[in-house]
């Protein structure tokens, strides 16, 4: 049997993967922060873009709770 690796995440998953809250996660793919797509009325972070915030080659700024 054929292993499919994921391609996408839910916005919900990849503040678990990142270690921030819903709230952030949610606020940072709103201002572009964390890259999104809009599949129907969901939004999913394409694992490579994931991978690259994860490994400091994003480009982007931190992720941190407003004050």
């Amino acid at each position: 049997m054929m292993s499919v690796a994921r391609k996408t995440f839910t916005v919900i998953e990849a503040a678990v993967c990142l270690g921030v809250s819903r709230n952030t996660a949610y606020r940072a793919v709103r201002d572009g922060t964390i890259p999104s797509i809009r599949v129907g009325r969901r939004i999913v972070v394409p694992a490579h873009a994931l991978e690259a915030i994860l490994s400091g080659d994003g480009g982007q700024q931190p992720l941190r709770a407003s004050a």
